[in-house]
């Protein structure tokens, strides 16, 4: 019996130094993480992450989830400063954007003051100065939208639209333009099913597609449709001298220029406004090149 009490008495102390070990480890280790922990918050640039050295199952979660933590706050982190970024950048070209005419105008109507000008120089320098006002009145609406179409949750109405009326009723618009640069047009006449759109939205995506090619294309332009399983696709294309393919990713970008001898610097901001308008409406828009062909694709859902 004495015995008994004895072994007893060994295997609990056993035991209780067993657990003081576990439990000095487990002090030691998280003292160690803790260092780990001021290590990375103070240097939140590195990619380190908290490291155990125990097997405790519950503990390793505990990290594991730390370091889950750790990795979306510096994906927010690096999120915020490339939009950061990408503000600065934005403040930068519209402030350019805006100075340009701006700059333009006050010259000329300087020159507007000069006693020696006849009529004729007058009314020239009044008419680029009109100019410059609608291109930068045009800029400034352009941007008035896309901060309302960013900043408002106000739902589009959804209804039965014809694509490729609206596509002719648009072209009929441009059709002086696309005289003046003597463009070639190709649309296509085959049948398609109607969309579920809406409407204003619906024009002003056409109308920028349409812009987009008048500015851009060299001789020729075409539109044409496709039916697919759940959408309908516009492609307008038009052809382009080059066209770097690295670039394609930015297409949509409030900030990208295509061309600027072409634009006189202006924005690209009229793709942009597609993609705005088309997400909203459970579309998708896509830009390619093929050859020397640019091509912009919109696929608005089906009706039905």
């Amino acid at each position: 019996m004495e015995v008994s009490s004895w072994l007893i008495i060994i295997i609990l102390a056993f035991l209780l130094l067993v657990s003081a070990g576990m439990l000095m480890l487990i002090h030691y280790d998280m003292k160690r993480m803790t260092r780990q922990l001021d290590g990375i918050i103070n240097n939140f640039g590195t990619n380190e992450l908290v490291r155990t050295n125990t097997h405790s199952k519950s503990i390793v979660r505990f990290i594991s989830k730390i370091n889950q933590l750790i990795h979306l706050f510096k994906q927010d982190q690096q999120l915020t400063q490339r939009k950061e970024r990408e503000l600065k950048q934005e403040i930068t070209n519209i402030s350019h954007d805006l100075r340009t005419p701006l700059t333009s105008i006050k010259g000329f109507s300087e020159l507007l003051t000069d006693p020696s000008l006849s009529k004729e120089e007058k009314q020239e320098y009044v008419a680029i100065i009109q100019k410059k006002i609608d291109n930068l009145t045009m800029m400034v609406d352009a941007f008035y939208e896309i901060s309302q179409l960013e900043s408002s949750d106000k739902p589009f109405h959804m209804e039965k639209l014809f694509l490729n009326q609206i596509v002719v009723d648009a072209m009929l618009i441009f059709y002086d333009d696309f005289e003046k640069r003597q463009l070639t047009v190709e649309i296509d006449e085959d049948s398609i099913p109607p969309i579920m759109a809406d409407e204003k939205a619906t024009n002003r995506i056409v109308a920028n597609l349409i812009q987009n090619a008048l500015r851009y294309a060299n001789s020729k332009v075409a539109i044409t449709f496709s039916e697919e399983e759940e959408y309908v696709r516009l492609r307008v294309a038009n052809d382009v001298d080059e066209f770097d393919r690295t670039e394609l990713h930015r297409i949509f970008d409030r900030t990208f220029r295509l061309d600027t001898s072409r634009t006189g610097g202006e924005l690209g901001l009229g793709l942009h406004i597609v993609q705005q308008l088309i997400n909203k409406q459970d579309g998708n828009v896509e830009a390619d090149v093929h050859e020397n062909e640019f091509r912009i694709d919109v696929l608005f859902r089906k009706w039905g």
